[in-house]
This record gives C-alpha cells, sequence and structure tokens, in this order.
C-alpha cells in the first residue's frame, strides 16, 4: 500500500496535491492514501479564521474552502489530524473524527468556542482523558499520528544533523524538553510500527527500538518520521510502501477496539473546570481498567448492526467562504454536527457539544454571571492536562514557528475579534510546481538511520551506523543538507523571529534562502 505523509499542510491542499500527482509521476504508481499530521487549516469562512491560535495577520484563506463548497475534490483519500494552528471551531463540531470535505476525514478532538486569549492556546493541549483511553489499547497499532514530536525522539535518530540543521533546538535537546511528553508516553505504551508527526519543521527519521515486554518475546521497533511544512524546496512530503491486507476494504472503518473504548469511557467526560484524576488501582477507584473485552466488543459490534463502514455522511453546516463576496461579520456559532449526532445515537455515547451547551444553560439559569475569565478552562471541554502541551512557540528562540505573543497579541483579544473583520484571504496565483514545489523525496521502506549518536541512544542499543536516509536521487540527507535545506541559526532578536514568522504565510512561497 502506497502512503503518502505530510507535514504541516498550513492550508496548502492546493499544493500538497499537484506535488503528491508529480510524485506520483515520478514513482511506481499512484498512492492509496494521504496523510497530513497538523495544522492542517480547515477554514471554511472568515468566522473560522478567527479560531486559529495564530495573530490576525497571519489568518489567511488559503485552499481548503474549494473542497468544502465542493468547487475541487481531493483526489485521494485524506486523513488528518489537529494541530496548533487549527480553525478548532470547525473541529470542534467532530470532537469524534468526521468529514470535513468529501474525501478528507478528520481524526477528532474535542473544544468549545468561543474562545479567550487563553482558550484558544488550550484548544490544542493534550488531556489527560485522551492519554488515558488511547492507553487502554491493546491491540498492535500500525501507524500513529501526532503533530509535535514524542520526547526524547532525537536521541535515535542522527541528533547530530537535526541540530546542524536546527542550531536553536540545542538547549532543549540538551535538557530533554523538546517535544510533547505524554507522546513519549503513548509510544512508550503503544509501541506502533510507524509514528509520523510534524510541527518543529524539519525532516528526520529516527529508529526506536522498544524493550521486550516478556522474557522471550520479540522487542517491537517503532519507525519514525517527521516531516517539514509546505513550503518550495522544504521535506514536506514522503511517499513509502506501507504492508497491508490485500483482502482489506478500499474504504475507511471503524476500529471495533476503539469504539469499545469510547463507550466503555463515555462517563468519564468531564465539562467543568474542576480537575481530576484518571482511574488508578490504587483502592480509590471501583474500575480502572477500561480496555475492550470481547464480550464488550461484540455488543458495540452488534449495535453497529456488524458493519463497521465509515458513512459518507459529509454535509456543509457553515456557509462557504465566497472571495467575490467577503463577509467580514460572519457569526461564531457552537454548532451541533448531524455526523457527530448520528455516531454517538448509534454508539450509544454523549454528544460533548449537546453536553456543554447543556452546561452552559444551566450554568446561566443558576443566576451565575458567566465572566470569560472564569471559564478558562470551562471552554475547552474537559479536565485540565497534566502535561505541559502548550507548543504554540515550541522554543521562545524557534524562527520556524508563529508567535503568539507578539506586540499587537497584547491589545487583541480573541474574544472581542469575533465581531472584527478578519485579514483578506490571500491571492493563489498559478506557481510553476515543476520548479518550487518538486523537492519529493522517497524514503526507503525500511526507514534505515544514520546518527553518531544511536549507539549511545537511551535504549542501549548497539546498532550500527547504517547509510544515511535515501533521497529519490540516490543522494543522501547529509550530502544535501547545506544544499537544501535552510542555514537557520539561532537569532539574535525577536524582530527576526517575526520575518521569519511572516514568511510561512506569505502569499507567495520563498525559499528559505530569502528569509532573513
Amino acid at each position: 500500500m502506497r502512503v503518502a505523509v505530510a507535514g504541516c499542510c498550513h492550508g496548502e491542499l492546493d499544493k500538497i496535491y499537484e506535488t503528491l500527482a508529480l510524485a506520483e509521476r515520478r514513482g511506481a504508481g499512484p498512492v492509496d492514501l494521504l496523510l497530513c499530521c497538523g495544522d492542517f487549516q480547515a477554514v471554511r469562512n472568515e468566522a473560522d479564521l478567527r479560531c486559529m491560535a495564530v495573530p490576525p495577520k497571519y489568518r489567511h484563506m488559503q485552499t481548503f474552502y474549494r473542497y468544502y463548497s465542493g468547487e475541487k475534490k481531493a483526489p485521494v483519500l485524506t486523513i488528518f489530524i489537529g494541530g496548533n494552528h487549527e480553525a478548532s471551531n470547525h473541529l470542534q463540531e467532530l470532537p469524534y473524527g468526521g468529514w470535513v470535505a468529501p474525501n478528507i476525514y478528520y481524526l477528532g478532538h474535542f473544544e468549545c468556542p468561543p474562545y479567550n486569549p487563553s482558550t484558544i492556546r488550550s484548544i490544542y493541549h493534550v488531556r489527560n482523558i485522551e492519554v488515558y483511553k488511547l492507553k487502554q489499547l491493546k491491540q498492535p497499532i500500525d501507524i500513529f499520528l501526532s503533530h509535535d514530536w514524542p520526547r526524547s525522539i532525537y536521541h535515535y535518530g542522527n541528533k547530530k544533523q537535526l541540530l546542524k540543521t536546527k542550531s536553536f533546538f540545542r538547549h532543549e535537546v540538551e535538557n530533554n524538553t523538546l517535544g510533547s511528553p505524554a507522546a513519549s508516553e503513548l509510544l512508550d505504551h503503544l509501541k506502533p510500527t510507524y509514528w509520523f508527526s510534524a510541527h518543529l519543521h524539519v525532516k528526520f527519521a529516527a529508529l526506536m527500538q522498544h524493550q521486550a515486554v516478556e522474557e522471550g518475546q520479540t522487542a517491537k521497533a517503532t519507525k519514525f518520521l517527521a516531516l517539514d511544512k509546505c513550503l518550495p524546496h522544504r521535506d514536506f512530503l514522503q511517499v513509502l510502501d506501507i504492508e497491508h491486507d490485500p483482502s482489506a476494504p478500499d474504504y475507511l472503518e471503524y476500529d471495533l477496539e476503539w469504539l469499545t473504548i469510547l463507550r466503555a469511557t463515555n462517563d468519564l467526560i468531564n465539562v467543568t473546570g474542576n480537575q481530576w484524576n484518571m482511574p488508578e488501582n490504587n483502592g480509590l477507584h471501583t474500575r480502572w481498567d477500561y480496555s475492550a473485552t470481547e464480550e464488550a466488543m461484540k455488543e458495540v459490534l452488534k449495535k453497529l448492526n456488524n458493519d463497521l463502514r465509515v458513512p459518507s455522511n459529509f454535509s456543509v453546516t457553515a456557509a462557504c467562504y465566497d472571495p467575490c463576496k467577503p463577509h467580514t461579520q460572519v457569526q461564531l456559532i457552537h454548532r451541533i454536527h448531524p455526523q457527530t449526532t448520528e455516531f454517538c445515537a448509534q454508539l450509544g455515547i454523549t454528544d460533548i457539544n449537546i453536553r456543554l451547551q447543556k452546561a452552559k444553560q444551566e450554568h446561566n439559569l443558576c443566576g451565575e454571571h458567566e465572566e470569560q475569565n472564569d471559564v478558562e478552562s470551562n471552554d475547552s471541554g474537559e479536565e485540565q492536562s497534566e502535561y505541559n502541551t502548550d507548543t504554540s512557540a515550541l522554543s521562545s528562540i524557534n524562527p520556524d514557528e508563529i508567535m503568539l505573543d507578539e506586540e499587537e497579541e497584547a491589545e487583541d483579544n480573541v474574544h472581542s475579534d469575533v465581531n472584527t473583520p478578519s485579514v483578506e484571504a490571500s491571492s493563489h496565483q498559478t506557481s510553476d510546481f515543476s520548479t518550487s514545489f518538486s523537492d519529493v523525496r522517497i524514503l526507503p521502506g525500511s526507514m534505515i538511520v544514520s546518527s553518531d549518536d544511536v549507539s549511545g541512544s537511551p535504549s542501549g542499543s548497539e546498532e550500527k551506523a547504517d547509510e544515511a536516509v535515501e533521497l529519490g536521487d540516490g543522494k543522501d540527507l547529509t550530502e544535501v543538507a547545506s544544499k537544501r535545506l535552510s542555514e537557520e541559526h539561532e537569532p539574535e532578536q525577536r524582530k527576526k523571529i517575526k520575518r521569519r514568522n511572516q514568511a510561512i504565510y506569505a502569499s507567495v512561497a520563498d525559499d528559505d534562502s530569502d528569509e532573513t
């Protein structure tokens, strides 16, 4: 099965698909599936723009709305996860996932608009319950997607080359604070065959050898790959051949084990701001194991009439952006999505958006004054996480990531911005993709990495440093790094960061050599 993986999309769907078409012409045939690792930006209209955790000047319509309206259709089945720069009000409508456009499927998470400067950041934080539910999985996992990297994964790849390319990561790498601790915990627990990420805007491959759970068992290994953002001459797309059951259907199916866990943990959902701990085997909880039993899975399968097929039930729930008739005063509405309603009714679980609306109504009926500052945690729709996952800036000196605390942000209140005009949509001029977006690199199926640090990795493995990750033209990553990747150095002042950030969302993409 030929699978394409993309890094940070940033709304550039047209460029992603055109690059993919070029890769298919150069490669061994059509791609079966496209996986996008966050910052997808499924922006339908001007209201969606205002729900992105970026300063207003970086809010551009990009091209997703054309797929939402039906003007265009994704040429390949596309599955994506959320990142820290998303139209979160749109994704909130699909807390358990769903179609955001024909042939484009979102793997869900939930939050609640309206947002203030605090909650527009906390929207994308990892929740305790999300980690808890994922840790109930027992069956083997082939592919896991996360926007941020698992913390410590850089020790299992070519760390020397990574720090040469991204020197401003050095402090966090040396202190082992770069990346997500929640993702690292899940990596150790789930041990998937592949793990794909984005967020740090650099291509990086690693091979993590896990410890065998029991003596005599074969130790599992995870092949990790992170990709860059969608810009010319950047490694933002990778095509892989992944083992696949040829008898499997050519459409999406729900995972029975995961559905069973969702149903079992339905009562654990908390829509208040009160912090509480997940159930543990510590004598304080009557139940702490919510993994799927055979009996429970049979019950769920029966509820679904023995049909795990994901229905093709996409529907338009919001007015789509019209470049000829811009609406700067589009109202922001907390919507109940029919896909979520159907899914929850069939599985017998709670629609989190209905529960949130009910909680707000009860709060108002009690006569309490609903101050925005009092609901900073409530509006996230769940308890606060024990994980420090606000990676909006990653590092205070990361020139590749948009910073939210710029000077104008001190004056810009996201909640009040709901009724202010959004920035103009960026123009989309036809560009020569054969020269700008043709840097597609083919990584061997083995994803073998070369690293000076592998022998000293935390796993204690003594793997030989094999050849570096190969490119489509036969050259290795180390050889071309100085030519193809930006010579980025630690910025000396904040002004420099802003200029780089601006380049990320420029309507006409420039090469790294143009960044200051």
